[in-house]
């Protein structure tokens, strides 16, 4: 049996990606994206601790996916954890992320994707704040902010 997710009960997606509701080509994506952010979303990649727009960030608002604008966190929920990418303790709606098993660097973790579109977000940690004591830690690159 799979391992859950943390907070949901729900097991790890494995096997075939998920169609998305937003599909471009690599090329289309590329055109779309700074090379950052597509390094980031398409490729799986991680921006540099410390270094991302929306670490420090605090307006009152809305974070959505830097690729398809789709909603993904509140402010409300946005928190500083000190691991230098913005953490949120809980996304915006239930089905605006998807979660998925992630070995890559020898050690279980739990990746974070748009349902969207699929652009890497960042992943998810159960060292987070109460009510949930989640810590969806997300790169900067990956989101967009709209001001409330």
């Amino acid at each position: 049996m799979a391992d859950s997710i943390p907070g949901s009960g729900a097991p790890a997606k494995q096997g075939a990606a998920p169609r998305h509701k937003v599909q471009k080509t690599e090329e289309e994506w590329r055109e779309l994206l700074t090379p950052e952010q597509f390094h980031v979303m398409r490729q799986k990649g991680t921006e540099r601790p410390f270094t991302g727009a929306l670490v420090d960030h605090h307006e009152d608002g809305s974070y959505h996916c830097g690729a398809c604008h789709a909603p993904l966190f509140a402010s409300e929920t946005k928190f500083d954890s000190g691991c230098g990418w913005p953490s949120f303790w809980l996304p915006q709606s239930p089905g605006a992320i998807d979660e998925h098993e992630d070995l890559s660097l020898g050690r279980r973790r739990i990746e974070v994707t748009c349902s969207t579109c699929g652009a890497h977000l960042g992943h998810v940690f159960t060292d987070g704040p109460q009510p949930t004591g989640l810590r969806y830690c997300i790169n900067s690159a990956s989101l967009a902010f709209e001001k409330k």
